[in-house]
């Protein structure tokens, strides 16, 4: 789009958008949110800023690659998920050190995995569709 007034508010929203979705990862595990519904945020954050600018633009904005921070996400998920292993618990089972515990951990790999799968899915659709 060439409009000046919604390249401008989209970037003011993206960015509001950002933070919106690490208060929705922070407050999943007690309540609704988490590392799903946090990282779809994201990605429709920089949905936004697709139509507002380009992919490229969103591509030139990211510090990695996408299918990086996907596999990051996978390796911290399962990470949280073999963590209690060296603890005689179960798989999957929440390990505590104060507030902070494994199922955050669990959650935050979510998020990367969710954003990065997401993401490059939209990246290549939306320059095939260019």
């Amino acid at each position: 789009m060439s409009s000046i007034i919604f390249r401008t508010s989209a970037h003011i929203v993206t960015v509001l958008m950002l933070v919106f979705s690490v208060y929705l990862l922070l407050r999943g595990h007690n309540n609704p949110g988490g590392g799903f519904i946090g990282g779809l945020i994201v990605v429709i954050a920089f949905a936004l800023l697709m139509l507002a600018e380009s992919p490229d633009y969103v591509r030139e904005r990211l510090v990695y690659s996408p299918l990086a921070f996907a596999g990051f996400g996978v390796v911290l998920a399962l990470l949280a998920g073999v963590l209690p292993l060296f603890f005689g618990q179960p798989f999957l089972t929440g390990l505590w050190l104060g507030k902070i515990g494994s199922p955050l951990l669990f959650d935050v790999g979510v998020y990367f995995a969710v954003l990065g799968s997401v993401l490059t899915i939209l990246l290549n659709v939306e320059e095939e569709l260019s």
